[in-house]
C-alpha cells in the first residue's frame, strides 16, 4: 500500500512540476502565445494611437490651408471690387467727354457769331445729345409735373394751396430728380398742392 501512495505522491509532484516548470511544452508554448498576444496587441494599440494623431494632423493641415484661400479669396474680391468702383465711372466719364467737346465748341462760336437762333439750336443738340447718353446709361428723367406726390421719387420743399384739384399732387418742379433703372439717383424737389 505505502507503494502505491509514494507511487501516487510522485505523480502529483510531477504533475505540479510540469505546470510550474517553464521548459515544459506545453507552459512554453502558452507562455509564447501569451507574449504574441502581448506583442500584437501593442503594436495594434500603437497603430491605433497613431491613427488619430495622423488624421488630426492632415485635418489641421486642410482647416489652414482653406483657411488661407478663403483668405486670399477675400482680399481678391476686395481688389476686384475697388478695381470696378475706379473704372466703373470711366465708362460714363468716355461717354461724357464728347458732349463736354460740344459744349466748348458752342461757347467758341458763340464768342464769333451773332446769330442767336444758331447759338440756341446749337445749345439744344448739346442737350439733346446729352440726354440720349444719359438714357443709354439707363439713367431717366422721373416724370413729376400734375404726378401725385410720391415721397419715394419726390422730396417736397414747399407746400402751396392750388385748389382741391390739386391737393396731393405736383404743381411745380424746382429740381429734375433721375432714376438709373429702378435706384433713385436724386430726388426730384417739387412744391406740393394743398
Amino acid at each position: 500500500m505505502e507503494n502505491t501512495e509514494n507511487q501516487e505522491v510522485k505523480e502529483q509532484s510531477t504533475f505540479q512540476d510540469t505546470e510550474n516548470n517553464p521548459l515544459c511544452e506545453d507552459s512554453t508554448c502558452d507562455n509564447m502565445s501569451e507574449e504574441n498576444n502581448t506583442q500584437s496587441d501593442t503594436m495594434t494599440e500603437e497603430t491605433e494611437c497613431e491613427k488619430p494623431i495622423e488624421e488630426q494632423i492632415d485635418w489641421k493641415d486642410k482647416y489652414i490651408r482653406l483657411q488661407a484661400e478663403f483668405d486670399n479669396f477675400r482680399k481678391r474680391t476686395l481688389r476686384e471690387k475697388m478695381d470696378l468702383i475706379q473704372s466703373g465711372g470711366s465708362d460714363v466719364l468716355k461717354a461724357i467727354l464728347p458732349i463736354l467737346d460740344d459744349m466748348q465748341r458752342a461757347i467758341a462760336a458763340s464768342e464769333k457769331s451773332d446769330d442767336i437762333a444758331a447759338l440756341r439750336e446749337g445749345e439744344r443738340l448739346v442737350v439733346q445729345k446729352f440726354i440720349d447718353t444719359l438714357k443709354q446709361k439707363k439713367v431717366v428723367e422721373i416724370e413729376a409735373l400734375d404726378a401725385p406726390f410720391d415721397e419715394n421719387l419726390h422730396e417736397a420743399v414747399a407746400r402751396f394751396a392750388a385748389g382741391e384739384e390739386k391737393r396731393g399732387k405736383v404743381i411745380d418742379v424746382i429740381e429734375r430728380g433721375y432714376m438709373l433703372g429702378d435706384k433713385v439717383l436724386r430726388f426730384a424737389k417739387v412744391v406740393v398742392g394743398e
